[in-house]
């Protein structure tokens, strides 16, 4: 699971591809996640993306 901003999405799909072979799934953050940053920089998640 990648918590990332709309900039690094793209990147978070790759990594996921790559790492486990099947295609990703994309949820929008909600709940308590809000202030929850980017795995790749500073800014605020936007997106889950897992297996």
């Amino acid at each position: 699971m990648i918590k990332c901003c709309k900039e690094h999405v793209e990147l978070a799909l790759d990594i996921i591809v790559d790492e486990y072979e099947v295609a990703p799934t994309i949820e929008k953050v909600e709940g308590n996640d809000l202030s929850t940053t980017c795995e790749y920089c500073q800014n605020i998640a936007v997106y889950v993306v897992s297996n």
